[in-house]
């Protein structure tokens, strides 16, 4: 349920836009990655499936400008850089799943939080099944070590993006709230 208006989805866009230029860039090197957590915002927030590819070519685009900055050299930047695709991607469905399902209520709860812990895991053995099998980074590659690495690193990325989603959640809260008060206090 998106009943933001054209204005407030173009401010969205904006101040996710942001995010994700500031936090995927260590612009500001006290925070983390929000990537994952902004694509899963825009999935939920903006209607227009144009979103996904201008986010996408922006994040290529910062990688791209970090990988400069630092001489040229990227160990994660290897022939399997477009496994990120459908692994935003998931998290921009699992998204786009929860904007159709969103209530202010326990269920809807339940649903942000399954459709994030779902969208966050896809989207991991997604870019790290990409990386692993075909970055050429690896000797010997196989499903059990494949395995431990998302055991070992999937908790690490689902804490950092369930905590910037917990974040927009609240802060989602506090103006849906704050509109009402408003609409309430011009009805008086």
């Amino acid at each position: 349920m998106n009943t933001l208006t054209k204005n407030q989805t173009w401010l969205v866009a904006g101040l996710l836009l942001a995010a994700l230029i500031l936090t995927r860039s260590h612009f500001i090197t006290h925070f983390q990655d929000a990537t994952w957590a902004i694509f899963f915002m825009l999935g939920f927030y903006v209607r227009k499936a144009i979103g996904f590819p201008i986010f996408w070519l922006v994040t290529f685009a910062i990688d791209l400008l970090v990988i400069e900055s630092k001489g040229g050299e990227s160990f994660c930047f290897t022939v399997s850089y477009p496994f990120l695709i459908p692994a935003y991607a998931s998290l921009w469905f699992a998204g786009r799943w929860f904007a159709g399902r969103y209530s202010e209520n326990l269920r809807g709860l339940l649903y942000f939080v399954g459709a994030a812990v779902v969208g966050i895991t896809v989207c991991d053995i997604i870019s790290s099944g990409g990386f692993y099998w075909f970055s050429g980074r690896f000797e010997n590659v196989n499903i059990n070590e494949f395995a431990g690495r998302i055991a070992r690193y999937l908790p690490m990325y689902m804490k950092t993006t369930l905590i910037y989603l917990a974040g927009a959640a609240v802060l989602h809260m506090i103006v849906i709230q704050a509109g009402k008060l408003r609409d309430k206090a011009h009805q008086s």
